[in-house]
C-alpha cells in the first residue's frame, strides 16, 4: 500500500474540495453535464469496483441511467478541474446497482487499500463518510420536517416552516495512544480488546467525548481502561477512519507507573511490551496493527525511535 509521508493510509486526497464554487447550485449542476466530469458509485457504504477490484468510475455524461437511480449525488472536488462525484445506489437490490454502475462487486474501502494509493483510497473513504451522513439525516432533528441537500452534498437544510435548521457533515473523533512505561528499559503498553482473536495486541483508543479535550480524552480512555495515569503526552499525527467518517488523532504518552488493571469490559489483558519483545513478533509474522490504521504508524515509529 502506497501511503502518504508518515505513512497513513487515507491521507493526502487528491482533490481540490472547492469549496467556494460548491455553495452554487448552478455551476454545481453545470458539472454535472460537463464531458470531463465523473462519476464514483457507491451501495451501502461500499466501493463498487471491477473485475480486477478498481473502484469504478463514469463518465458524467455517459451515465445518465446512473444518475437517475442514484438516492443522492454529492460534488467531492475538483481533479486538475475535472469535477469528481460521489453517487449513492443504496436504494436500489445490489445486483441492480452493479450493474447500473457497470462493476463487479461491492467492497468496503478497507478491503482495497492494499491495492490503492494512500491519496485514492482517502477520496473513497470521503465519499463514503458523505453519503453514510446523507441517509442518515433526511430529517430534521429539531422540527421532524424532511431536510434537502445543499452546496453540492455538503450542508442539508431543514425544509420544515419556521425552522430552516442547517445540518453539517458529522465527523466522529477518537484518540489512539502509544503509552510508554516510565524509565528503562523502553517499554509500550498494548492490550487485548473485548473479542480479538488469542495472541492479538494492540495500542488503547477511545472516542472524544462531549466537553472534552483530545488530551483529556486521552487521559480518561487510559485511566477508565487500564489504571493508568499519565504524566505526558505529544501528538504523532491524525488520519480519517471510514467507519464511517471518523477521525483517529495519535498522541504518545508517557505512564506515571508500569501498575496496571484492566477494566474487564472493553479490555481483558494489558502488558508492556519491551523492543525486543515486539521485533520478535514481527520476525514471527504478526502484523504491528493493522496497515490502514495509525496504530501501525505509532508502533512502529517507537520501534525505529531507539533501541
Amino acid at each position: 500500500m502506497r501511503t502518504d509521508e508518515r505513512g497513513l493510509a487515507y491521507s493526502g486526497g487528491w482533490l481540490d474540495r472547492a469549496g467556494g464554487l460548491r455553495t452554487d447550485p448552478g455551476w454545481v449542476a453545470a458539472r454535472l453535464t460537463d464531458r470531463e466530469s465523473v462519476l464514483l458509485p457507491f451501495w451501502q457504504d461500499r466501493c463498487l469496483v471491477s473485475a480486477e477490484r478498481v473502484p469504478v468510475r463514469r463518465a458524467a455524461v455517459e451515465a445518465r441511467a446512473l444518475l437517475a437511480g442514484a438516492d443522492e449525488t454529492v460534488f467531492l472536488g475538483l481533479d486538475a478541474g475535472r469535477a469528481v462525484f460521489a453517487v449513492d445506489l443504496s436504494g436500489l437490490a445490489q445486483p441492480e446497482a452493479l450493474a447500473l454502475a457497470g462493476a463487479a462487486e461491492a467492497v468496503d474501502v478497507r478491503g482495497l487499500v492494499g491495492g490503492l494509493a494512500a491519496a485514492d483510497a482517502a477520496v473513497q473513504a470521503y465519499a463514503k463518510g458523505l453519503l453514510h451522513w446523507h441517509r442518515g439525516q433526511r430529517y430534521c432533528g429539531s422540527c421532524g420536517a424532511a431536510t434537502a441537500a445543499r452546496d453540492g452534498g455538503h450542508t442539508r437544510s431543514c425544509t420544515g416552516p419556521g425552522c430552516g435548521r442547517l445540518l453539517f457533515p458529522r465527523i466522529e473523533p477518537a484518540v489512539i495512544m502509544l503509552v510508554e512505561a516510565p524509565g528503562e528499559p523502553g517499554r509500550c503498553l498494548l492490550a487485548r480488546h473485548r473479542g480479538a482473536p488469542e495472541g492479538s495486541w494492540s495500542t488503547l483508543a477511545g472516542f472524544v467525548e462531549v466537553g472534552e479535550s483530545l488530551e483529556d480524552a486521552v487521559r480518561r480512555e487510559l485511566a477508565e481502561e487500564a489504571g493508568v495515569t499519565v504524566s505526558g503526552m505529544a501528538y504523532q499525527g491524525s488520519q480519517a477512519w471510514p467507519f464511517p467518517a471518523g477521525l483517529m488523532v495519535g498522541f504518545r504518552a508517557t505512564a506515571v507507573s508500569t501498575e496496571v488493571r484492566v477494566d474487564g469490559e472493553e479490555l481483558v489483558d494489558a502488558r508492556w511490551f519491551t523492543r525486543a519483545e515486539l521485533r520478535a513478533r514481527v520476525a514471527e509474522g504478526r502484523s504491528l496493527g493493522r496497515i490502514d490504521s495509525i496504530d501501525h504508524h505509532l508502533l512502529g515509529s517507537w520501534l525505529d525511535a531507539r533501541g
